[in-house]
């Protein structure tokens, strides 16, 4: 079923509908499949096209953690709190900041 929402997602993408609401839906479908590095690839893009969109910041994290990338997980979510606490969306904001405080304790373990 989701591989269905995918193609038809990727389907509106490769007719020129590029947005960052289109690539959040990807980056969303991918991380339902459990395939973090697409979803990272278009939660990217998504932020990049909207570098004010702070659920896709969250979810950038969220992909680039799933893909091993903590490091830049950390700078994604880093960025959303920005975002997050401009915009006043304080909910966001508190989850990325959690998030992001696992991974400087898993970071800072490792370094150890």
């Amino acid at each position: 079923m989701a591989t269905t929402v995918i193609q038809s997602l990727e389907n509106m993408l490769a007719t020129g509908k590029e947005s960052a609401l289109l690539r959040f839906s990807l980056g969303s479908e991918y991380l339902k499949e459990a395939q973090a590095e697409p979803a990272a690839a278009h939660l990217q893009r998504a932020v990049e096209l909207d570098p004010v969109y702070s659920a896709a910041w969250k979810l950038l994290g969220k992909a680039l953690l799933g893909a091993g990338r903590k490091v830049e997980a950390l700078a994604a979510y880093r960025q959303g709190i920005v975002v997050a606490e401009t915009r006043g969306d304080k909910q966001a904001a508190k989850e990325m900041t959690v998030f992001a405080r696992r991974i400087e304790k898993e970071l800072g373990a490792s370094q150890a």
